[in-house]
């Protein structure tokens, strides 16, 4: 749980296809942010977008995209989130790459 107050929110924006350590890259952050005990994460995934290819992926039916866009979205104390940051920065590397966002925000009710 999140105390009410100053938070910080990390997204990481990829692709549903980029993978790091064999698996999905979003589920292996989900999973590593469980392991370093931050409050929690979610993933969720978009019906269209593009990114550093340029290249539009959509859920359109006559389009069956395998590689739709999604985000990962973490909210903790500011000093956990950027804790976990070398590990973000890791799976990135060896991944496809990713967009990374940080997001100051007031947790309301965790």
């Amino acid at each position: 749980m999140i105390p009410r107050g100053p938070a910080l929110r990390l997204t990481v924006y990829l692709g549903e296809s980029d993978t790091a350590h064999g698996r999905p890259l979003a589920s292996e952050l989900v999973h590593r942010a469980h392991r370093a005990g931050l409050a929690g994460a979610s993933v969720f995934r978009g019906v269209e977008g593009f990114g550093a290819s340029s290249r539009v992926h959509t859920a359109r039916l006559l389009s069956l995209s395998e590689d739709l866009p999604v985000a990962v979205v973490i909210v903790d104390a500011p000093e956990r989130v950027r804790a976990f940051l070398p590990v973000v920065d890791e799976l990135l590397d060896e991944g496809s790459g990713g967009l990374v966002t940080l997001d100051e925000v007031e947790v309301h009710r965790g």
